[in-house]
């Protein structure tokens, strides 16, 4: 059993890793700050939490997190998550929203705790990568619709994306052409510097030119909607106001996020401890997730994850090490305590700008095409998915993409590949087709199924076995059960019947390759019994022997 150790992603530290992650971690503030300060767009809370989910959370999940590489911070995912959820029970950035904001993360918290103690990380393995990449498309279109008015400078008030689009179509004769230039210059800087040099902070670029530009011409003056003052100094911490009634309603939204948190998370630390050859304690993540969240909650803030985007952005900025997040954590201490009086000048359609590359960066179309070249059953999953987001809502659609993909599981237990085994030329088995008349050598039969054999698929094997059993000259039916890990109740009445029809048409049943978990469950239904112990072999060439013997060949 692994032992716990405080800070293991940090340690072990030397003069030149520290350095090194030092300098990592404040150009991953460069980066990031604007982005924070983006994403509170998304999760409609007030602009200085966006700064508070690089304080307290990544040192969080330094101290108790495993991963060297995971940033766990605001994330676009959760932020429209949140969004959804509580857009209807406050006016967004109000006092009420940020503590029902808090209320959720603390519930998150609590959840991955829970699952940490029931070692619930599997579950993030239920979510497919297919509707993960069809979720986040969708999210994207739907963060980028739910910003076009502020781009715009036109007014919204509906939290569906469709009556987003139609208030913003109505809106545009009154737009005034300087705040969808600003919107526009923002974009393209960012843009353009990612293409030109990536490791330049192209959104801090543009946020700093956009603040001096608002407070040297004064923009807010000229009708452009800035931001407007800013409380700096470090969050006050304490739990969020909330009621049994507050803890109720957030239930299910902290459940969607938890889902969220963990599928992400897990599969964005997996591929850097992977790429990197370091040891990675999934459950010591979940501890460290389950912390970060907490302490989102206690400072004011709304819910954070790992984020790939961000953890990507450590990476290429050097760090190697949980230390460059706690760097990144000074670095945003130092800002909230000198530097926030700037952020009331700047232009909240440039803020609207940043958030609408973020979700550009979301709209996965690439990995959309992947999908569709290699299984276009799959990419109806993930453009079904992604509709779900803009026409249903996110919480709904987090819930759909687990449903789909525990589906697709299910699919694939239900209609398994199954076949006739043949041997081929240089004694090679073929798999042919489980119909009748297909026989592996007169007289002998072996069915492969492949797959678990229960409750849904039982009434499969059964049609199959005898179909092929009722062909002429039939004697032996051998099932190669390589890939049948066990069988449930129903399954086991099901083969304790077929063995009953196979003596009444002289044809003798018999199991090669079982596994001992699948053994163990024809002991327990008491199917060995039936069929006969000498009828179970451990290769499929002693069953041949066995047929070959009892034909008197």
């Amino acid at each position: 059993m692994a032992t716990f150790r405080m800070f293991s992603g940090v340690q072990p530290v030397t003069r030149d890793s520290a350095i090194r992650d030092a300098l990592a971690g404040f150009q991953l503030a460069a980066l990031n700050i604007p982005q924070a300060l983006g994403y509170t767009k998304i999760a409609g809370t007030p602009v200085i939490t966006g700064l508070y989910t690089l304080l307290f959370p990544l040192v969080a999940f330094a101290a108790f997190g495993s991963s060297r590489f995971l940033v766990v911070a605001a994330d676009s995912a959760t932020a429209a998550i949140l969004a959804s959820g509580l857009g209807d029970l406050a006016p967004l950035a109000s006092a009420r929203y940020v503590a029902l904001a808090g209320t959720v993360a603390l519930l998150t918290g609590g959840f991955l705790l829970i699952a940490r103690l029931l070692k619930l990380g599997f579950l993030a393995d239920f979510l497919s990568q297919t509707v993960l990449v069809g979720f986040l498309t969708g999210v994207g279109f739907q963060v980028g619709i739910a910003v076009l008015g502020e781009l715009l400078g036109v007014e919204v008030h509906t939290q569906r994306s469709i009556g987003q689009l139609l208030e913003v179509a109505r809106g545009l004769p009154q737009v005034r052409m300087i705040t969808p230039l600003i919107s526009l210059v923002v974009v393209a800087v960012i843009l353009g510097l990612h293409r030109l040099t990536p490791r330049v902070p192209g959104a801090l670029i543009a946020v700093a030119g956009a603040i001096a530009a608002s407070r040297l011409w004064d923009l807010a003056g000229r009708g452009v909607a800035v931001v407007g003052p800013v409380v700096g100094g470090l969050p006050r911490l304490g739990l969020p106001a909330m009621t049994w009634h507050d803890i109720s309603q957030l239930v299910p939204i902290a459940g969607s996020c938890v889902v969220m948190i963990v599928a992400q998370s897990a599969a964005t630390a997996r591929f850097y401890a992977t790429r990197h050859s370091q040891r990675l304690d999934e459950n010591a993540d979940l501890i460290g997730l389950s912390a970060a969240n907490a302490a989102a909650a206690l400072s004011g803030t709304f819910v954070v994850d790992g984020s790939p985007t961000q953890t990507a952005m450590v990476e290429s900025s050097g760090g190697q090490s949980q230390l460059a997040q706690i760097a990144t954590a000074a670095v945003v201490a130092a800002v909230l305590l000198f530097l926030t009086e700037p952020l009331q000048y700047l232009p909240r359609c440039a803020l609207g700008a940043i958030v609408f590359v973020i979700a550009v960066r979301l709209v996965d179309l690439g990995g959309l095409r992947d999908i569709q070249r290699e299984s276009p059953a799959e990419f109806a999953l993930a453009l079904l998915t992604a509709a779900a987001v803009v026409l249903v809502g996110v919480e709904q659609a987090i819930i759909l993409a687990m449903v789909l993909s525990l589906l697709r599981v299910l699919n694939h237990s239900y209609h398994p590949q199954t076949g006739v085994l043949v041997e081929g030329e240089q004694g090679l088995w073929e798999t042919k087709p489980a119909v009748a008349g297909t026989v592996t050598e007169p007289g002998l039969v072996i069915y492969r199924f492949g797959a678990a054999v229960f409750y849904a698929n039982a009434g499969l094997f059964a049609h199959q076995v005898r179909t092929l059993a009722r062909a002429s000259g039939v004697r032996w039916l051998v099932v190669d059960a390589e890939a049948i890990t066990n069988v449930d109740y129903s399954a086991a009445r099901m083969l304790r019947d077929l063995n009953q029809y196979l003596k009444q048409i002289n044809v003798e049943f018999s199991f090669a390759r079982t596994a001992p978990s699948l053994r163990a469950d024809l002991i327990r239904h008491r199917i060995i019994q039936a069929i006969g112990e000498q009828r179970i072999f451990p290769r499929l060439h002693n069953a041949i022997a066995a047929f070959k013997m009892s034909q008197g060949s």
